[in-house]
């Protein structure tokens, strides 16, 4: 699905902005104002965006006869040796600027469970982009399980449960407004909000994993040929209308799995683009390369960006080009620490420890064949 590939890519880099114009500062004055509100809900939309996206492509490429460490096997070697050469290189530039290890930050980190802990300064440390991958490493976990538990709902039910979920994204924020507690944060919103109530509804594995089975339920939806046909500019618009939405509501909405009732139709939508053929603009060679290296970007991309700011920025008084030209190098070394990550580390491990068998052309998925049911359908 060289469509979504392209759209991953796409996702890393509203991340990026968002890390580049959030604490960061650099673009300042009015221009680094501006860009901070338009991006302040960038990164929250890029990881919603992937949370989505793991559960469908998994979902539509479920394979016959697989067992649950087979599946476990293919998706832990792909996200264990980029995140244990980014964890190494994060406890490298912590020595290097004379940080304090904590054992707790750091082990849990290390075993991906920080975002299980609803403490401060556990999810984000070491390496802070990593605490999605806690949350993809619970998924992966369950992933067996729910497929076998969704292949098993009647097609007539898959709406309701797709709905149901979507209600649940929306109601995650006023569950912990109203059920937890906690010291307010200041620095957060407008004051009034407590880290255990934004760790709930934007670390908390369990939660998160709503936008992943939605994206498997779309997923069955279009095996079953039931899922409506939409362009992919509709879409498009829908991804950008729900980006406006989500940062006009109050904080925890904005900041949340809200965003996969928006990005939902636009994932479905790019995938339905590359199977039935049809113009898209995110299926070009270079944005689909891009997208190849979006896990490898997104994981070192923090950290340079972090560290360049510490360095070129804080450390003295550039002027707004000079700012402007760090930032730029930032996102250059990124790029070229994501190709070399991804060429040297990810790929090569998961040629390697990835079950060749299983990628033999002419299997079924265990869900119905997507275009059969189209046809059908028709």
């Amino acid at each position: 699905m060289p469509s979504l590939t392209g759209l991953r890519f796409i996702a890393a880099l509203l991340v990026f902005a968002f890390h580049a114009t959030w604490r960061s500062n650099y673009i300042t004055g009015s221009a680094g104002e501006v860009l901070g509100k338009v991006f302040a809900n960038a990164g929250s939309y890029g990881v919603t965006f992937f949370f989505v996206l793991s559960g469908f492509v998994l979902t539509w490429s479920a394979r016959p006869n697989d067992t649950a460490p087979r599946v476990w096997r293919r998706r832990f070697v792909k996200i264990f040796p980029n995140h244990l050469v980014t964890f190494a290189m994060a406890a490298a530039l912590m020595l290097i600027t004379a940080q304090h290890f904590v054992h707790l930050d750091t082990f849990a980190g290390l075993f991906l469970v920080q975002a299980w802990v609803p403490d401060m300064t556990v999810p984000t440390a070491m390496n802070p982009v990593s605490w999605s991958l806690s949350c993809e490493l619970f998924f992966y976990l369950c992933f067996p399980a729910l497929l076998w538990a969704l292949n098993r709902v009647p097609v007539r039910a898959l709406w309701a449960l797709a709905g149901s979920l979507a209600a649940l994204t929306v109601l995650a924020p006023v569950a912990a407004q109203h059920l937890i507690g906690g010291v307010p944060l200041p620095p957060i919103a407008d004051g009034s909000l407590s880290f255990e109530q934004i760790w709930f509804v934007y670390f908390f594995p369990p939660v998160r994993a709503l936008e992943f089975v939605l994206g498997m339920v779309t997923a069955r939806l279009m095996c079953e040929g039931v899922w409506p046909r939409l362009a992919l500019l509709p879409a498009l618009l829908i991804a950008v209308g729900g980006y406006a939405i989500n940062s006009n509501v109050p904080y925890l909405y904005g900041t949340g799995g809200m965003a996969a009732v928006w990005l939902t139709p636009l994932v479905a939508a790019a995938a339905d683009t590359d199977r039935h053929g049809t113009k898209s603009p995110f299926r070009g060679k270079t944005l689909v390369r891009l997208g190849e290296l979006s896990f490898a970007f997104y994981m070192v991309h923090g950290l340079v960006i972090t560290y360049a700011h510490t360095w070129f920025v804080a450390s003295g008084q550039p002027s707004a080009g000079a700012r402007g030209g760090i930032l730029l190098a930032a996102f250059t070394v990124s790029l070229l620490l994501a190709h070399l990550l991804f060429t040297l580390v990810e790929s090569p491990a998961v040629r390697r420890f990835s079950t060749a068998r299983l990628r033999r052309p002419g299997l079924t998925p265990v869900i119905p064949d997507p275009q059969k049911a189209l046809e059908v359908k028709e």
